[in-house]
C-alpha cells in the first residue's frame, strides 16, 4: 500500500472533523495519521490526513467523497518531493545517572531536546520526518521506553503558493456556497 498525504482546507466550524472522520469510517478507509489546526485565517482550518491505499483509483474516490462535503473548500495531495512534513514525538526514557550522558548524545544527534529530567527518567522532544523519528526511537529503545506519544503528520507545500489563498478558494467553491457567505 502506498501512503498519500492530503491537505484539506475546511471551514472552521463545529463538527467538521467528525463528518470527515465519519466519511472515512463509513467507506472503510483507514486514516494512518491525522492532524487538525487553525490556519492564518480564523475562519479556516487545515486537516492533514495520511492514508494508505492500494491504488490511485481508491485515492481519487476518497478525494471525490471529501469534495462532496459542504465545509470542504480545497483538497491537495502533497507529494513528498514538493512538500515539507513533520511530526512531533515525546518519549519518556528510563535513565539512571550512568546512562544519561549516552542518551543526551543520541538525542543531540537527532536534534532533539531533553525537556524533563528526574532521578530515573528523562523526557525527550523530537520533531522531524517519520523516518527520522523512527530511527531515534530505535536508538533509544535499549534504554527502555516508559511512555511515548506522537502527533499526526503536518505538511505544507514547498514554494510561495498557499492552500488558503482566498481568491483560489472562492473560485473553487460552488456558487451556492459562495452566496451563503
Amino acid at each position: 500500500m502506498n501512503k498519500h498525504t492530503l491537505s484539506v482546507l475546511v471551514e472552521n466550524k463545529p463538527g467538521v472533523l467528525a463528518r470527515i472522520a465519519g466519511l472515512f469510517a463509513r467507506r472503510g478507509y483507514n486514516i494512518e495519521s491525522l492532524a487538525v489546526g487553525p490556519t492564518e485565517n480564523e475562519d479556516l482550518s487545515r486537516i492533514t490526513v495520511q492514508v494508505a491505499v492500494d491504488s490511485q483509483q481508491v485515492l481519487e474516490q476518497i478525494v471525490k467523497q471529501l469534495n462532496k462535503l459542504i465545509e470542504v473548500l480545497k483538497i491537495v495531495e502533497l507529494e513528498p518531493a514538493a512538500s515539507v512534513s513533520r511530526e512531533l514525538m515525546l518519549i519518556k526514557i528510563k535513565a539512571d545517572p550512568a546512562s544519561r550522558s549516552q542518551i543526551i548524545e543520541i538525542v543531540q544527534l537527532f536534534r532533539g531536546k531533553t525537556i524533563d529530567v528526574h532521578n530515573d527518567s528523562m523526557t525527550i522532544e523530537a520533531t522531524g520526518s517519520p523516518d527520522k523519528l523512527d530511527a531515534l526511537l530505535e536508538m533509544l529503545k535499549p534504554y527502555g521506553v516508559r511512555e511515548l506519544v506522537q502527533s499526526g503528520l503536518v505538511a505544507l507545500g514547498r514554494g510561495s503558493r498557499s492552500l488558503s489563498d482566498r481568491a483560489k478558494i472562492e473560485k473553487t467553491r460552488p456558487a451556492a456556497v459562495r452566496l451563503a457567505n
